[in-house]
Parts: C-alpha cells; structure tokens; sequence
C-alpha cells in the first residue's frame, strides 16, 4: 500500500500549507512529486528555522518530493515546465489568482491538451464568486468562514491553533485527485479540480450554520467546553491537572450522576434532565461538577470516570504530547539530518510507512532539466 500510486507523476506548483499537503500525501503514497520552486525556494522554507535550522512547516509537508527550481518569467523554464506536465498525471497548483493563467498553464488550457490529466486549482476563495479575486492565508478565511466567531472564549474570538483552513483544503484536494484518477482508470478522461480554502472550511461549518438557519441557535465560544452538549469539558483536579471528560446521551448522563457525581437525583431535577435543559443551566452544572473534581486527584478523576464507563482525557500541552505513550513516530531524513516526526494517520495492514526524505532547494534541478532535454530531443528525432 505504501506504494499504490507507483508510476503516477505529479508535478506541483506549489507554495505554503494547502498544496504541499496534496502532493506530500501523494508521495506518501509512492507517486513521483516534482515541487516547481521558485529560484529563492518555497516561502515556507523560511517560516521558522526550528527543526534543525529549518522550517517545521517545510518539513512536515515536502518529504519524498523531487525540488526543481524555475524562473516562469523565462521562457525556457516555461519550456520545462511544459514538458513535465505533458508527461504528468497530475498537476496542483495554488499561486495567486491568475498568475498560472498568465503563465500559459491554467487548467482550462493544459486539460484541452492532455485529456488524461488531472489539474488541481487550489486558492482562497476559488475561480467564481465575488471574492475569487482576492489572495487568502488560512487566518483570513478563518475569520471570513465563522470560524473565529466559535472559537475562543466568552472573552473574545481565537484563532484555532494549527492552519486548519489551509489542512482542510489540502485534505480535500488529496481525496479529490485519488478520486479522479480512480474514474480516469474507468474513462480514459483526466478531471479538473478547483478546491478553496473558504469552501473546505465552510464545509466544515455546516453544524453551526444549520443550527442558525433552521433555529436561530448561536453558537457561543465556550472555551474547552463543547458549546452543543453538556456536561462535555474541562474541569480542574486537586493536583492543578484539567481533565476533560464528554456526556454524549442520557444513559451517560445517569452513569455521571449516580457512578461519578453520587448524586442519582440530579437526573430527575429540573433544568438537567436532558442536555437542552443542561445546556441552559451550565454554570449551576459546572459547579456541581467542579465541586467533585476538586476533591480528586486527575488520575482518581479519570479512573473513576473510566468506571462509569464515560470518554474522557487530559487537557495535555505540546511538551505531553511530544512525550505521549501512544503517539506514533517515524524517522524523515533532512538536508540537515534525521527528524523524528509524528507518523501519517492512516495505518495499512500493520506496515511501517518508510518516507522518503525532504529535499534541499533545487536539489534535483539539473537532474529533471537534464530529462526534460532528452525528453525534447527524443520528441525532435521522431518528428
């Protein structure tokens, strides 16, 4: 499995979070990446240089990628840039909005030349709309989609803490490439992809959003506490840890109250039978709650939690997770050396995914010019 896109190529025009994540799952999968750079590299190469002197952004999202630099304003470079996408499967792109048309390679044109490939557009607010115009970093289609409005405390909104507009939208054109080339094994016909950071995310919004429109319900920003279901967040223990622990449905909420709480008559009190009336009187629930977890200890707190057959957890930070007993690791090699970085999600028939390393700029420039040549001088012969 982890070479179940062998003999597919993808060449990425590509910079920041969105597409790298496409193409960097692509490689995972054993497709052949080639990242087009320009001469001064990825911006995302420069983000931080906290991993070894490099940007932890670049290298979670390039391992087992080939990096070509070209200058697009030339046009010899364009002339390569030509060659690799008549012979590619796949091309991704996320510059600004409009410049890969400029530059000759929009997918309206590349698809009427090769009706076998599968083009991915990748932007901020995608190719139609009144927004399509505008450049969009995931902070600003975080506010734009609500998501900052639900996010937060009663305080103020928050942005989420990881790029989670720009994840998504790659996320969503990784699953919309396979699912092209997938019909394209059927038909014979490639596809053309346009997916937006705004449309990924908003997707994601669809419970607050539907809650609004059919009830003119308000999500609130309800910090570590779940705005929808209660009792669901975090309380503080005898030993100044949090846990968090969820209600998900009224036989749990009985468990709560007669295993964890003592109090089996909470269930039949007004104002917390079920979890509308709950959620109306959070801040009498909380304090109810708090009152118990203050007089255990986290790990009494989650044992005993356990035993009443309820989900709960620690509200850990980075230096917990970077030390969990149950994160998965795996070893990527760096133009600076091994790192040990978190392993991909997805786990096949038991098997140890072994990454291909992440490349240096330009690492494999004149390698691929030096393809794209005999490629040309083939193409020359035969004419």
């Amino acid at each position: 499995m982890q070479n179940s896109l062998e003999g597919i190529t993808v060449v990425a025009v590509e910079q920041a979070v969105a597409a790298p994540y496409a193409s960097s799952r692509l490689a995972d999968a054993g497709a052949r990446v080639i990242k087009v750079e320009r001469p001064e590299g990825d911006f995302a190469r420069n983000y931080d240089k906290l991993v070894r002197g490099q940007s932890a952004y670049f290298v979670w999202l390039n391992r087992g990628k080939e990096s070509v630099c070209l200058d697009l304003r030339s046009e010899g470079d364009r002339v390569v840039l030509d060659a690799l996408i008549a012979s590619a499967d796949v091309f991704i792109q996320n510059l600004k909005p409009g410049s890969i048309e400029k530059l000759g390679f929009g997918s309206a044109n590349l698809r009427r030349r090769f009706r076998r490939l599968v083009t991915c557009d990748i932007s901020g607010f995608g190719d139609s709309g009144p927004y399509s115009h505008l450049k969009a970093y995931d902070l600003i289609v975080q506010a734009e989609t609500g998501l900052c409005a639900i996010t937060g405390t009663q305080q103020g909104p928050a942005r989420v803490g990881v790029s989670v507009c720009d994840i998504s939208a790659g996320m969503t054109a990784h699953s919309a490439i396979l699912q092209a080339l997938y019909n394209r094994e059927r038909t014979g016909e490639g596809a053309s992809i346009q997916v937006s950071l705004f449309d990924a995310i908003a997707d994601w919004m669809n419970v607050p959003v539907l809650q609004h429109d059919y009830s003119g319900y308000e999500t609130v920003r309800a910090g570590v506490t779940h705005p929808s279901l209660a009792p669901y967040g975090a309380y503080s223990c005898v030993d100044g840890k949090d846990v968090i622990f969820s209600v998900q449905n009224d036989r749990e909420w009985v468990n709560f109250c007669e295993k964890f709480l003592k109090k089996p008559e909470l269930t039949r009190t007004p104002g917390f039978v079920d979890n509308m009336e709950r959620l109306g009187n959070r801040p009498r629930l909380d304090e109810i709650i708090q009152r118990r977890f203050s007089e255990l200890s986290s790990e009494q707190a989650m044992h005993e939690l356990e035993a009443a057959g309820l989900a709960y957890g620690r509200l850990n930070d980075i230096s917990d997770v970077s030390q969990h007993p149950h994160l998965r690791r795996i070893e990527v090699g760096t133009p600076e050396g091994a790192v040990g970085t978190i392993a991909p999600a997805a786990i096949f028939d038991s098997e140890h995914p072994a990454l291909r390393p992440v490349p240096a700029l330009g690492a494999h420039t004149e390698t691929i010019r030096e393809e794209v040549r005999g490629r040309l001088r083939a193409r020359a012969a035969s004419a």
